[in-house]
């Protein structure tokens, strides 16, 4: 049995596709058996909702009258630093951006009440954002001060992008110490007092497609509410990571960049984060199409969070030292019940990501293909590692090790 995205998409047109999500498609294989399954099933959604650091936006200003060169370092929205060394009047302001007032960890642990990802879900809820700018002046840019307030229905576009995200697993927090540590997997509780996690586990996207055979450049999905685009592999992807028999990675492998329309996407899914001790974020919703092109992908598409596996870390000692030491190895399914176990100790578990978020982003996309207002595209060219899980990288490429949800 053997399917193309254009079949699949003739079924979406006519409303006759079969669109199940990554957590509904587990019983439907368990009962129907995976050839009945795979002949049935057209697309698989999946979904995650979590911090994602490495987000940002951009977009341009428009001319004022007279005209000014926005100059990189002095400029500000909301009072939160933006990046203009661009062009004139192009801005790009970044999820974990802070005020320059902001007293930061010097009473530790700051609050970060307000940062860059904050300044995002105003912008796009519609909020006006005030933009305070100094410039040199040039003969053709000669305004040197501007004040102002921009709202992102004047903007002429407004253009969401990630470096990274979407991680293809991650790890487990803990921490050994006997004080407690604030990261950006949230606070470490001492002695083992709890493990943190950040994953949608059988719902997210690349596990769902470990060995990306149906998702890479060009491929559209739900971001932030909206529609966008996989651009590129995102920075720190090594998919070369150990994987299990059925091929899901057990440690960070790949990343994607994304990139999407802004105006089309909303404040449910692209929230600011403060994260006690440690800085802001925002809070991203991706969900990824994956069609069924044969048996082999709709079984990677059945895998279960007992099938899924993260290396457990010591926050405390390991992680910010550098060293690749882990503790243990545990399950999703085991993540999820609330408690895993080192050795002897029982140790309660808490997700950063949100399951019940990622559900409905799975079934919000389910239900666009359904409609017919959402059709797939066929990748443009693949991720690294697509063929077998390794990199494609020259030899001398060293990815760095990962350090941001």
């Amino acid at each position: 049995m053997s399917k193309t995205i254009e079949e699949i998409n003739s079924k979406i047109r006519s409303g006759k596709v079969v669109v199940v999500n990554a957590e509904e498609v587990i019983d439907i294989v368990r009962h129907r058996g995976l050839s009945q399954a795979a002949s049935e099933i057209d697309v698989v959604t999946t979904g995650t909702f979590a911090p994602m650091c490495s987000s940002g936006i951009y977009f341009n200003i428009g001319h004022s009258k007279p005209r000014i060169k926005l100059e990189a370092g002095k400029t500000y929205l909301n009072d939160v630093p933006a990046y203009t060394g661009f062009a004139a009047t192009d801005v790009m302001i970044g999820a974990t951006a802070l005020p320059e007032d902001d007293p930061r960890n010097k009473i530790h642990p700051g609050d970060f009440n307000y940062g860059g990802g904050h300044v995002i879900e105003d912008l796009v809820s519609g909020k006006d954002i005030t933009l305070s700018a100094t410039s040199y002046g040039t003969d053709c840019y000669p305004r040197k001060k501007l004040d102002t307030l921009i709202n992102i229905q004047s903007l002429n576009e407004a253009v969401f992008f990630s470096l990274r995200n979407c991680y293809q697993n991650y790890n487990v927090a803990v921490n050994t110490s006997d004080k407690t540590i604030y990261t950006y997997l949230g606070i470490i509780k001492p002695r083992l007092g709890n493990a943190m996690y950040c994953s949608a586990g059988q719902l997210s996207p690349l596990l769902n497609d470990p060995y990306y055979k149906t998702i890479g450049i060009g491929t559209r999905l739900f971001l932030g509410g909206g529609t966008g685009y996989i651009s590129w592999h995102g920075t720190q992807h090594s998919p070369s990571a150990p994987r299990t028999d059925n091929g899901v990675p057990k440690r960070g492998a790949a990343t994607l960049s994304l990139t999407g329309d802004l105006k089309q996407m909303n404040a449910r899914w692209l929230r600011g984060v403060s994260m006690q001790g440690y800085g802001a974020s925002l809070g991203v919703g991706v969900g990824i199409p994956i069609p069924i092109l044969n048996e082999e992908i709709l079984e990677y598409t059945a895998i279960t969070d007992e099938d899924i596996f993260t290396a457990v870390v010591d926050y405390s000692t390991a992680f910010p030292n550098n060293l690749p030491d882990i503790l243990g190895e545990t399950s999703y399914a085991q993540l999820k019940s609330g408690t895993i176990r080192l050795g002897s100790k029982s140790i309660p578990t808490a997700s950063l990501s949100s399951y019940r978020r990622a559900l409905e982003i799975s079934n919000i996309l389910k239900d666009w293909i359904a409609s017919g207002n959402f059709l797939l595209t066929a990748p443009v060219a693949p991720i690294p590692g697509a063929e077998s899980g390794q990199s494609t990288r020259p030899l001398n490429y060293r990815p760095v090790e990962r350090n941001n949800c």
